[in-house]
């Protein structure tokens, strides 16, 4: 597996992946019904932020995360970043490894710390990769997200120093 900066070209095989993963409405705070423009606006970042892939020797888009500051002004040193993997690559490892690049990457780029700022608490495979990556449960807003089969569930706060 490979991780490389994500290319204009690589949209087409990055959308059939956000859109499934956003419509199934289990893990992201964004609309079910996201479009792929908008879609494209959300994920595909300008520097100095940065989008990656995950490809395989075939480059084939097996996943991707997107990394940027948290916050501006004064908490501008505390970075965040996003992941999708293809669901047909889920327990590869691609979303561990793409975990490690992006800490790697906000430690070279001089962030203090990550946050993830809504971690789906049902979302037991992401809680557990971040936690075996170092990152904590500082804080869970209760009820924070409505899952499409659990109803109302918390919405987890995630950090880890760097």
């Amino acid at each position: 597996m490979e991780i490389r900066d994500a290319r204009a070209e690589d949209w087409p095989a990055i959308w059939p992946i956000l859109r499934q993963i956003v419509a199934a409405g289990e893990t992201y705070t964004l609309p079910r019904d996201l479009d792929a423009e908008l879609g494209r606006r959300i994920w595909l970042l300008e520097p100095p932020d940065r989008t990656v892939v995950a490809v395989d020797e075939d480059g084939t888009v097996l996943g991707s995360a997107k990394m940027n500051r948290n916050h501006m002004g004064p908490a501008s040193h505390v970075a965040s970043a996003s992941f999708i993997v293809a669901p047909e690559h889920a327990g590869q490892g691609v979303g561990r490894a793409l975990g490690e690049y992006v800490i790697d990457w906000a430690r070279g780029a001089g962030y203090r710390a990550m946050q993830f700022n809504a971690v789906v608490e049902t979302n037991t495979r992401a809680v557990a990769l971040w936690r075996s990556l170092g990152f904590e449960v500082i804080g869970t807003l209760p009820e924070g997200f409505q899952h499409p089969v659990h109803g109302y569930v918390g919405l987890h706060i995630m950090h880890r120093r760097l």
